[in-house]
């Protein structure tokens, strides 16, 4: 949506990434490092693990194909990852029902951190560097969301939606749970899950040093 946004419309596929996003969470939750490095991360996986997959797949199907027949000669990966911040908490998609009660108890009438972790890879598919993946941005952005003081209706009622099941946090800000904010300082699509200001710049940046 907010890649169509920025007039990117059939522009890009959307493909999962096979990285056991559960397995490296666990395994990042076991390091010191901030919430903002710990999205970052796993952003900069989830899309080196496509672009991976996306380069072994070509060199399967492709052998033998002459590197002039390729359409494009650069494809660039996107990978983000959205986390909640509750006082050095990390927030992720809750887990079950309950959980996401817990944490809407957690936030109503606190301030809390949205980041999004940002990566974007290139792969070369011109001859003499076919098949090179290489990172070429990664970084964090934050904004500040403040909650309205929620009541347990509030909050049953929220959950029953089924809104908040698949959005960290427990709450999406573009939809139904956008009514539980009573103000925020920085980017709205930050919180919505992915910055477009800087991620147009970024994009910009990556395309002009495209040789």
């Amino acid at each position: 949506e907010i890649l169509d946004m920025m007039g990117l419309k059939e522009r890009y596929t959307v493909n999962p990434s096979p990285l056991d996003e559960e397995k490296l969470q666990i395994e990042l939750s076991k390091m010191e490092m901030s919430p903002q490095e710990y999205t970052k991360t796993l952003a900069e996986e989830k899309a080196n693990a496509l672009a991976e997959e996306i380069v072994s797949n070509e060199n399967n199907v492709d052998k033998g194909k002459d590197d002039d027949d390729e359409e494009h000669e650069v494809t660039f990966i996107l990978g983000s990852d959205t986390i909640v911040d509750f006082r050095g908490r990390i927030l992720e998609k809750p887990k079950s029902h309950e959980n996401a009660v817990e944490m809407l108890k957690n936030l109503s009438g606190e301030w809390h951190e949205v980041h999004t972790g940002v990566a974007l890879y290139r792969i070369d598919h011109k001859l003499g560097s076919r098949g090179k993946v290489q990172l070429a941005t990664s970084y964090t952005e934050t904004s500040r969301v403040k909650f309205s003081v929620l009541s347990m209706k509030d909050i049953e009622a929220y959950v029953g939606t089924g809104e908040p099941m698949d959005k960290a946090g427990s709450y999406g800000i573009q939809g139904i749970g956008g009514q539980f904010v009573e103000k925020m300082e920085g980017d709205f699509f930050t919180v919505m899950g992915l910055p477009m200001n800087s991620l147009s710049r970024a994009i910009s940046e990556a395309l002009s040093l495209n040789p």
